[in-house]
C-alpha cells in the first residue's frame, strides 16, 4: 500500500476513535528515567494537530521538573528548526495553521518528540509526508546526538513502513500500550 493511501487511512482512523488523548506524564517520565535523563536537558515537543498523541500535559509537567521546552517552527523547502519556549509564553499561529513559538531562541533538544501518523518494529515512521522531521533529524545528527522519541497509539503500528533513501528511523516509539525499542 502506497504512504499515500497509508497516511488518509491511518488519520481518519485516528479521528474518528482516538481524538484528544495522551500518553501520561508517569509513563513518559519513567521512559526518562530508563534513559537516565536528568533536568535542564532540552526537550524539543510538538503542538499536536490533527488528533495526534497529546504532548502539552507533559510538556507542561516537564517545564514545572526545570527541564528546557522548545516548539518547531517550520521554513521554506520543508526545513524547522527548534526554539526555545514555555507555557508562560504566546504562540504564533503558521501558515499551516499550527501554534509555533517566536523565534527568539533557537536551540537543538536533547530529546526530539515526533508525532506519527504510523509505525513499525523497527522504529521507521509514517508522517504527513513534507519530510519535516526527517530533514531536520538527518541534519542534527551531523552534530549532535539526539533521542528521537515517536509517539502513537498503538493501532498505528503497521508490518512495515514504505520508506525511501531520506526516512529516518527513530530510537523509540512510545504508545498507549507501551515502548518499543
Amino acid at each position: 500500500m502506497s504512504k499515500e493511501i497509508l497516511r488518509k487511512k491511518l488519520i481518519n482512523l485516528r479521528r474518528v476513535n482516538f481524538s484528544d488523548q495522551s500518553i501520561s506524564f508517569s509513563r513518559f517520565k519513567n521512559l526518562l528515567n530508563k534513559l537516565n535523563i536528568k533536568k535542564n536537558q532540552n526537550i524539543g515537543g510538538y503542538y499536536p494537530i490533527n488528533c495526534e498523541i497529546g504532548t502539552l500535559e507533559i510538556l507542561e509537567k516537564l517545564e514545572r521538573d526545570k527541564f528546557k521546552i522548545s516548539l518547531p517552527v517550520t521554513k521554506k523547502n520543508n526545513l524547522m528548526d527548534f526554539y526555545q519556549w514555555s507555557f508562560k509564553q504566546s504562540l504564533n499561529i503558521s501558515n499551516q495553521g499550527i501554534p509555533e513559538p517566536f523565534t527568539i531562541k533557537k536551540v537543538f533538544p536533547d530529546i526530539l518528540l515526533v508525532p506519527l501518523v504510523g509505525f513499525d518494529k523497527k522504529k521507521f515512521r509514517l508522517g504527513y509526508g513534507g519530510g519535516f522531521y526527517d530533514r531536520y533529524i538527518a541534519r542534527v545528527f551531523k552534530f549532535k546526538k539526539v533521542i528521537t522519541v515517536g509517539l502513537a497509539f498503538s493501532f498505528q503500528e503497521l508490518k512495515t513502513v514504505p520508506r525511501n533513501k531520506f526516512d529516518q528511523k527513530l530510537d523509540i516509539i512510545l504508545t498507549d500500550k507501551g515502548i518499543i525499542k
